[in-house]
């Protein structure tokens, strides 16, 4: 009988990187939130530089249960840098539309750590470049009111490469190692003169892993948030959040590989300081929850804009 029990858990342990899906590439999930429909001070060349902390002391399952045995005690670890370059024209391409190019580049650090010592858990692939994004957009001038804007929006057409480190071996991994077009529309509503709402809406789909055949799923996701103005054209404070919804289940060699779609949901509180029309920082906090067949955890997000 403890030969049995002995090599149930050996098989178990074995097959343990074969349940872990986690195909889809990094996306914006909380990178973005406040006054989102447009950029902050109009036309002109924009730099944002982002950094990210995310924490994660729980691998889900395709039930949202742990993923491994207790005794793994595992711990995600992850610095997240995005360097983004944004020109926004003032040349009209139709009356109140004018078109941009977005630029993303990220680094990414990655260290998953376990109480215990066994090479079948999950592994990071530590620190590199992570995919370069491009997007070119249109952006439509904000509708106005009698006392200030009323909506402004967006559309991008945003193209995610495959240049980040990448190793097959490795479930955790810097870049995908394929090809995305990640589209999204945002808006922001100005409900009054001191309340807004935001929301950035993502299709995903992707393309074929060329080095493990596996077709990652599509999903949709979304960013939200609303603030409210406490200190007048200086610092809005307010809640933010994000969801993501894999509606596709991922391929291996062609065929469905079945409960292998991801989900998570997540808010908290967060805030935007004003430093002057051409200097924003964003800070943003999220906790994490009904993740499946991913991380899941807690985030905090600082980003700074600077338009030139």
């Amino acid at each position: 009988m403890k030969k049995i029990f002995i090599n149930a858990v050996l098989l178990f342990l074995f097959l343990i990187p074969s349940a872990f899906s986690y195909d889809l590439p990094s996306v914006n999930l909380g990178f973005t939130s406040f006054l989102d429909g447009g950029p902050p001070a109009g036309p002109g060349l924009y730099f944002a530089q982002y950094i990210q902390y995310w924490n994660s002391d729980k691998l889900t399952d395709q039930n949202g249960d742990r993923a491994l045995p207790s005794f793994a005690d595992e711990k995600l670890d992850a610095w997240i840098s995005l360097t983004q370059f944004i020109y926004q024209s003032d040349r009209e391409i139709a009356r109140g539309i004018k078109p941009g190019l977005d630029i993303i580049i990220p680094s990414v650090s990655l260290d998953m750590s376990y109480k215990t010592g066994n090479p079948n858990f999950p592994q990071d692939n530590g620190s590199g470049i992570g995919d370069i994004l491009v997007g070119p957009y249109i952006q439509w001038d904000p509708v106005m009111g009698n006392q200030g804007p009323l909506f402004v929006q967006r559309i991008e057409f945003q193209f995610i490469l495959p240049t980040g480190k990448y190793d097959k071996d490795k479930a955790l991994n810097p870049g995908s190692n394929f090809f995305s077009f990640n589209p999204y529309w945002s808006g922001t509503l100005f409900l009054n003169q001191k309340t807004t709402m935001s929301a950035r809406i993502h299709y995903l789909w992707n393309d074929e892993n060329d080095d493990t055949n596996v077709k990652a799923g599509q999903a949709v996701h979304a960013n939200f948030a609303l603030a409210y103005e406490l200190v007048k054209n200086r610092f809005r404070a307010g809640i933010n959040g994000y969801w993501l919804k894999q509606i596709t289940e991922s391929e291996i060699n062609g065929k469905k590989s079945e409960s292998s779609k991801e989900q998570v949901f997540a808010a908290g509180p967060g805030c935007v300081y004003h430093i002057s029309k051409d200097n924003h920082i964003f800070i943003n906090s999220y906790f994490e929850t009904n993740a499946e067949n991913r991380p899941e955890g807690f985030k905090l997000n600082l980003r700074w804009v600077h338009h030139f």
